[in-house]
């Protein structure tokens, strides 16, 4: 009897082992496998990175004014805040703002708004911000070149 369930306790330990053997070999390939799905993932991911970074590179390049305003246009940016778009550069600002202060304040998420539509009017202000200050740069320069450079003297110096 005792020769008979040493022989049985041998063929389960061996039984066993083979067992153990083939989970570590499961183990082994689900390992290996998730580690080719993550580095594909990863290599995937970092090449839509480098194009879409490749991309607005380009963009910025030929628009330089689109890239303050994250892609809105002075068109868009006056349909959003229902004013009409500036003429040769000149724009009523207070007319603007009261405009922008409304439509803010009445997207508050904190009063069931929209976070969205509240970016949305931010970057539309900003992006008419711009575009004056740029009118009024360029402007400014031209008064300058016409009436000559005049430099700014202080007396205390």
């Amino acid at each position: 009897m005792r020769l008979r369930s040493r022989q049985h306790l041998k063929a389960l330990k061996e039984h066993n082992l083979t067992y153990l053997l083939q989970a570590h070999r499961i183990i082994t390939q689900v390992v290996v496998t998730g580690s080719r799905v993550l580095g594909r993932a990863f290599a995937e991911a970092y090449k839509q990175a480098s194009a879409s970074s490749q991309y607005q590179k380009a963009q910025q390049k030929s628009n330089p004014g689109l890239a303050a305003s994250h892609g809105l246009t002075l068109e868009e940016a006056c349909k959003i805040l229902n004013v009409k778009p500036p003429q040769n550069g000149k724009i009523e600002m207070e007319n603007v703002l009261e405009r922008f202060k409304k439509l803010f304040d009445a997207n508050d998420p904190q009063k069931g708004g929209s976070f969205y539509l509240q970016s949305k009017i931010l970057r539309a202000r900003e992006r008419i911000e711009v575009d004056v200050k740029k009118f009024e740069e360029a402007s400014q320069r031209e008064a300058e070149l016409k009436e000559g450079w005049k430099p700014k003297v202080f007396k205390d110096r």
